[in-house]
């Protein structure tokens, strides 16, 4: 299993006061110092690590990425509607699984409907993958 992300660095700078280096304000294993970003990645891994103890070898050379916003491709209107998640597929069996974090963002009202959707979301995907029902690939869900 693999997810990806940019990641920014980040620069630690003396404050303009001279009062000395900025730090951070709390330790970093903290649930209060992960972004929003950090928190969605979570809940893919989780739905991923959930998928595999059932499905590990068919997972094994699918790669799972979280982008914030999905690249609509010419001629597609907000009509047609926004993806929450893209599945790219190759004749040599490597395997993608896109979930775009803000369109789920958006849809979601608490953290506990966000990580529902992100689930059912990663199901789905597996499923278009594997060529199953999503009620196939977790009759849970």
């Amino acid at each position: 299993m693999h997810l990806h992300r940019p990641q920014a660095n980040r620069v630690r700078r003396r404050d303009r006061h001279g009062r000395g280096i900025r730090g951070p304000l709390t330790p970093p294993e903290l649930p209060i110092t992960r972004s929003r970003a950090q928190l969605f990645d979570d809940l893919v891994l989780d739905a991923v690590e959930r998928l595999e103890r059932v499905w590990a070898r068919e997972l094994a050379n699918v790669e799972f990425l979280v982008e914030d916003v999905p690249q609509v491709p010419r001629g597609v209107t907000a009509d047609d509607g926004i993806p929450f998640s893209r599945l790219e597929a190759s004749r040599t069996g490597q395997a993608r699984i896109i979930v775009y974090r803000r369109p789920v963002e958006i849809r979601t009202k608490d953290p506990e409907e966000m990580a529902l959707l992100v689930y059912d979301t990663v199901v789905e995907e597996v499923a278009n993958l594997l060529g199953l029902e999503p009620e196939t690939v977790d009759p849970e869900a």
